[in-house]
């Protein structure tokens, strides 16, 4: 019999299993906010976080600021995941203090198509909880930020 190859599925499935011993440590949420202006970027992140939580979390949509403050002003969210460039003009850097100053205390996770390490400073900078680039929403990386959030001490390894 042929050895596993690390093709075969084996890695993934260590994977997938070290992320759900990861998952099971964080705290359950029960409303996010994805605040995406691109609806294909929205509905990938959208259906992660269904398959990582199942249909008990509450994933509410804005397409634009306006909406964002709207959502966050009718129903308070645990966490939001917010674009960095929101369409015709508005970035995350400028998004922030608006959502801040509308009363939301919560993380903020940016997921940005520029994630370089000066981006990402400067978003910190501007109160991002963390920074995950746009080809990396998947299940694995959303619990890899949603750990450096809530457990910013863990050991990495």
């Amino acid at each position: 019999m042929a050895a596993s190859s690390t093709g075969s599925g084996g890695d993934f499935l260590a994977r997938k299993s070290a992320l759900m011993r990861t998952r099971a440590s964080l705290p359950p949420l029960k409303d996010v906010l994805i605040v995406e202006d691109e609806s294909l970027d929205a509905d990938r992140m959208f259906a992660t976080l269904r398959v990582m939580f199942g249909y008990t979390l509450d994933v509410r949509r804005a397409n634009t600021l306006a909406a964002a403050l709207d959502a966050v002003l009718a129903r308070m969210p645990e966490f939001i995941f917010l674009d960095d460039i929101l369409k015709p003009s508005d970035d995350a850097t400028q998004t922030i203090p608006l959502l801040r100053r509308a009363g939301f205390e919560g993380p903020i996770v940016v997921v940005s198509g520029q994630a370089t390490r000066n981006r990402r400073s400067v978003l910190i900078a501007a109160g991002a909880n963390d920074v995950i680039h746009k080809d990396d929403v998947d299940s694995v990386r959303l619990t890899e930020a949603l750990e450096r959030v809530f457990k910013p001490d863990a050991d990495p390894s």
